[in-house]
């Protein structure tokens, strides 16, 4: 658990202030051309269409993820919760980044915060559960997206690295010094790393109360208060709605210009189409499909990366030896 969350921080690090210091430099006309910047203009091509169609297969998945918030907690119907998103990131989105920014910094940080309380309550709840939950997790029948702790990592970071690309790259063009960027990009992926890290483990701890449920937060929450849980499913869905808008925000900048009439137009209708796709399929089963098969192929991605950055390094060293 310890070695999947330290490789992950060290990752995701370096994977945000790559793209948003290369944004920052390079000003691409399109947020996409990062991927033909990395990995040249064929695989950069491929990349490119496969991003796009995961980043919205992804939002089908925030859909799927609103709808299972209010079946499980609610008890509604998904339709209303997956609709109720579709709506609200609809409108957030044809606003534009400089839009986006401002509501994701604005409700990010109150995720973060919810998270890292309940998870680190949930282990001081049960403080030897972590290596109880750890003996009993391989005779659970739990999805897994690999039995190598460091190959899930890397496939986690994977698909959060075919969601990230475009977004950091276009945002890295609108900081005002490289060092900002660099600064903001390092303290977010460290932030998002840690407090995945503290969740897991309070997941783990209580493991035999979590596994099989859609959102296991809830099932934490509710085992301290069930206004504690009521506030927590507002949290999650906050959290869905700021990862569902910039995942919206990159189709459609692919496809017409930010700020367009166009791009309003498309902005709307693939929220509409996400939101059938979404409540077609369970959350559960969608998750395991569309994250882990992605999770490998941006983890080709990575391997890309890391070589430009070693190549870049060995270079440097050269030309100054």
């Amino acid at each position: 658990m310890f070695g999947t969350g330290a490789l992950v921080l060290v990752l995701m690090t370096f994977v945000c202030i790559q793209f948003i210091t290369i944004g920052r430099a390079q000003r691409f006309e399109r947020p996409t051309d990062i991927y033909r910047f990395l990995c040249g203009k064929v695989v950069g091509t491929f990349f490119d269409w496969f991003s796009m169609v995961f980043v919205f297969m992804s939002f089908w998945v925030m859909v799927a993820g609103a709808g299972a918030v209010f079946a499980e907690h609610y008890g509604l119907s998904a339709w209303i919760g997956g609709l109720g998103l579709a709506i609200v990131v609809g409108i957030t989105g044809v606003l534009g980044l400089n839009g986006l920014v401002e509501v994701i910094g604005k409700i990010g940080p109150i995720i973060v915060a919810v998270a890292l309380t309940l998870g680190i309550a949930a282990i001081l709840k049960h403080p030897g559960g972590i290596a109880k939950g750890a003996e009993a997790l391989g005779s659970l029948d739990v999805t897994q997206a690999s039995s190598s702790w460091w190959l899930a990592a890397i496939s986690y970071v994977g698909f959060c690295m075919l969601w990230l690309a475009p977004f950091l790259s276009a945002l890295g063009a609108t900081t005002h010094s490289r060092r900002e960027a660099v600064a903001g990009a390092g303290l977010g992926a460290g932030l998002f790393a840690i407090a995945c890290v503290v969740v897991a483990l309070g997941l783990l701890a209580n493991i035999d109360r979590v596994v099989g449920t859609q959102i296991p937060m809830l099932v934490l929450a509710k085992d301290f208060h069930p206004i504690l849980a009521a506030g927590v499913s507002v949290i999650i869905l906050a959290g869905i709605f700021t990862t569902a808008v910039p995942l919206l925000w990159t189709v459609s900048s692919r496809l017409f210009d930010d700020g367009s009439a166009r791009f309003r137009i498309a902005t709307l209708v693939l929220a509409a189409v996400g939101t059938l796709c979404g409540l077609a399929v369970p959350f559960e089963k969608m998750v395991n499909v569309v994250y882990v098969i992605n999770g490998y192929v941006g983890g080709i991605l990575l391997a890309v990366m890391i070589a430009r950055a070693i190549w870049g390094l060995a270079t440097k060293r050269g030309a100054t030896a």
